[in-house]
């Protein structure tokens, strides 16, 4: 796992910062000889170590290519080889920051967070009616620059369910259930469903909204049957019928192990209201609003570089999202 960058990308890119480094690779901030363009630059640690981590590289690769020149999903500009054969160098188009990064910032504002959830669902419509599940839709996968563009990344758990919906009895038709960082995952997948859909991505959407609104996560649960918990406080344990429909071995046991209580009875179905024409869409933010964002973007980085957040307080004791919290159990 070196961080050593081989001199044939070298030749092509100049590097000019590290931008994170996580379990599966390192990202750079580089620039392109040839284009003089900024990108990201992405190695991958062992991606073909074993099969699950070469579905995962392949998958990403593929699907991004297949989603090229949508305008809310993240551009892959190329990819290259490593020396050693082990390693895979992705280069993507460069985003500044991400939703997740902004939130902890606390500088969108409603006609922001408005734009920001009209895009995001614009890329799941697109996703979706090309019967591709993302399965890990979080704040730190949505991309954003100061201009509020917003771009989904991080397609290595995605999936594509025409198989499933068309009802193959292989295995290939059966999706797992260790997908989606855990404060965003749906309650289908907590309770070891393998059948599931796009809602999935929905469900996931929603916490993401509220956690722009709220300005921290809606559900930070500290393990499976915890998160289970937090979210049966909020919307009741499923009914016999929803659980049955899961087609899961685990949920019964799983939600007579909580210590929640019972959702009350579902209120009197209203009557359907006559059909509405869908609203239009929301307009992108005003050139004052776009350069209050650039703004706030460049104050967050300085407050960063001096270790302090917004209320002055030293940044080592802002709370953070840890792997032992946050990252797949």
């Amino acid at each position: 796992m070196s961080e050593e960058i081989d001199q044939h990308v070298r030749r092509k890119y100049d590097i000019s910062q590290k931008l994170g480094k996580g379990a599966y690779g390192i990202v750079w901030k580089a620039t392109e000889r040839k284009t003089a363009k900024t990108v990201a630059l992405k190695k991958i640690f062992d991606a073909f170590q074993n099969a699950t981590d070469a579905q995962r590289t392949f998958r990403e690769i593929i699907f991004l290519q297949q989603m090229a020149g949508h305008e809310n999903i993240v551009e892959l500009c190329n990819l290259l080889k490593a020396d050693n054969d082990r390693d895979i160098y992705l280069i993507f188009e460069y985003m500044e920051t991400d939703l997740h990064a902004v939130i902890r910032a606390n500088i969108l504002e409603r006609i922001h967070k408005q734009y920001i959830m009209y895009q995001t669902f614009k890329a799941l419509l697109y996703m979706h009616s090309a019967d591709l599940v993302h399965r890990d839709m979080k704040p730190s996968n949505l991309l954003l620059d100061s201009e509020c563009l917003m771009k989904i990344a991080d397609f290595g758990l995605a999936r594509s369910i025409t198989q499933l919906e068309a009802g193959a009895a292989d295995s290939a038709s059966v999706m797992t259930d260790y997908v989606a960082t855990r404060w965003y995952r749906a309650p289908e997948i907590l309770l070891g469903s393998n059948k599931y859909s796009f809602p999935v991505d929905m469900w996931s959407l929603g916490c993401i909204f509220a956690e722009m609104l709220r300005g921290k996560p809606l559900f930070a649960g500290t393990s499976t049957l915890n998160q289970l918990e937090k979210i049966c406080e909020v919307v009741g344990k499923p009914n016999d019928d929803e659980v049955t429909a899961m087609k899961s071995p685990f949920a019964v046991s799983m939600l007579e192990s909580l210590q929640t209580p019972v959702r009350p009875p579902a209120a009197p179905a209203r009557p359907p209201r006559a059909a509405r024409p869908p609203p239009p869409p929301p307009p992108p933010p005003t050139a004052p609003a776009r350069a209050r964002l650039r703004r706030a973007l460049l104050l967050s980085r300085w407050r960063r570089r001096r270790g302090t957040t917004r209320d002055g307080r030293s940044s080592s004791t802002t709370p953070t999202r840890t792997s032992s919290t946050c990252c797949r159990d």
